[in-house]
């Protein structure tokens, strides 16, 4: 505009000074600089209008680390997350839930810490909220429905005592939220230090983990993230408590449009506790059962599986010339961490077996919970595996579990009230349709 007027100021003295013509000047540069003005103020209201709906894009996912890495950089922005937290503080869930604080964050979801405020004494819960990748209608409710069925899985698991027990899901303003019992203590990794723990320590959080893996495979369940994160040590039975079985990643990466809607291509899990057919999306039982060794592996070691070397040749991970290990334990570990998921121990309880010789000392253990029977573990043993689709990785594509996925880790805090949410409440059940997803289409 300014440009304009200047060039048009130009010309007039131009046409005056050499042809004695007087060319209208006043009304165009009025003209021009008015309309100039009018480019301006209506381009900033634009960008104003453009950044506030940044701005509410961005707070609805303010928790994402991809998120506040964007925010960290722009001055006009770095109050969103204080602004999502006092709204968070005010917010109460289903009418019911008062947030208190929030344990963690993803791309997927947030975990907080929660009263309810419909039982005596307000008891604590944990609340996961998952969000679905995609807004369209027709993915919200086939999320929907993906979303009722793993949360009608998570609820039978939740009778193991090694489980928590799920309280309640319910979705609110096109989120989902999972409400779990509160497990007052500590992961297991604040026990693994950089060196080795004692070899009867070791045998004990392998048979907790086991004990609980075979309730969960019992189930045709697979969890596809055991790591010390995701194992709480009760405090007041000191029993390890497996979590994380979220709906999340099986909800956002079925709907996620570039993934052909239902079907996996990524393997869920942590680097150094995945094994390479999980990594390649197919997971079995047994892939529950690799990530278990590696635990043991970084228990008598004091090394991080992502740190341990492997054979360029076979891909077996090398870990027993860093450890001091009896014979007879460093056999059945070796077995459970076996590149190839043929070669691993198949199940669990074949696992249990294994190291019942080695336990014989060690009277705080047990293979048996009031959640197990003989028949129980007669089914653990006795497994079906899906039908197997040979490939040159060694690897079966054509599984038809329904395993569940990562959520965000949750790491419940030793210092928050010993008052679990009661179990006696009912579930409280998504309003319309129960129809669970029927298809063919392969949901691991």
């Amino acid at each position: 505009t300014v440009l304009g007027v200047i060039t048009w100021g130009e010309i007039s003295y131009l046409f005056f000074v050499y042809e004695g013509l007087i060319l209208p000047t006043a009304v165009p540069l009025v003209s021009m600089t008015l309309s100039g003005i009018f480019c301006s103020a209506m381009g900033a209201i634009q960008d104003l209008k453009n950044k506030q709906q940044l701005r509410q894009t961005l707070k609805h996912y303010v928790s994402a680390p991809i998120v506040q890495e964007i925010i960290s950089g722009q001055d006009d922005l770095r109050n969103l997350l204080e602004e999502r937290e006092q709204e968070l503080l005010a917010t109460k869930l289903s009418g019911r839930y008062q947030i208190i604080k929030r344990l963690s964050a993803g791309g997927f979801g947030e975990t907080f810490i929660a009263e309810d405020t419909q039982r005596p004494g307000n008891p604590t819960c944990v609340v996961k909220q998952l969000k679905p990748a995609s807004n369209n209608p027709q993915h919200w409710q086939l999320a929907r429905r993906l979303f009722q069925t793993e949360a009608e899985i998570l609820e039978k698991l939740g009778k193991h005592h090694q489980i928590p027990e799920l309280l309640a899901y319910f979705d609110e303003n096109q989120e989902f939220y999972l409400v779990e019992e509160f497990i007052n203590g500590h992961p297991l990794s604040n026990e693994l230090l950089p060196k080795p723990l004692p070899e009867a320590n070791v045998i004990g959080i392998v048979v907790d983990i086991l004990q609980a893996l075979q309730f969960v495979h019992s189930h045709s369940v697979i969890h596809r993230d055991i790591k010390p994160d995701n194992l709480i040590r009760r405090k007041s039975d000191q029993k390890l408590v497996l979590i994380d079985f979220g709906a999340v990643k099986e909800i956002t990466n079925q709907l996620h449009p570039r993934r052909n809607l239902t079907k996996f291509t990524v393997g869920i899990g942590t680097k150094g506790y995945m094994p390479n057919e999980q990594a390649v999306g197919s997971p079995r039982f047994n892939s529950d059962i690799y990530a278990t060794g590696m635990i043991a592996v970084r228990s008598l070691t004091g090394i991080p599986p992502s740190k341990l070397p492997t054979d360029p040749i076979t891909g077996e991970v090398i870990w027993l010339d860093k450890a001091q290990v009896s014979p007879e334990l460093a056999t059945v570990v070796n077995k459970m961490v076996r590149y190839s998921f043929r070669s691993r121990y198949q199940s669990a309880q074949e696992v249990l077996e294994a190291l019942k010789p080695l336990t014989k000392t060690l009277p705080r253990f047990s293979f048996s919970s009031p959640e197990s029977s003989v028949a129980l573990q007669s089914q653990a043993s006795t497994l079906p595996e899906p039908e197997e689709t040979m490939v040159d990785s060694d690897f079966s594509s054509s599984q038809k579990t329904v395993p569940l996925s990562e959520s965000t880790t949750v790491l419940e805090e030793e210092t928050m009230p010993d008052s679990d949410c009661s179990s006696s409440q009912k579930t409280v059940p998504l309003s319309e349709s129960t129809t669970v997803l029927e298809s063919d289409e392969t949901l691991s």
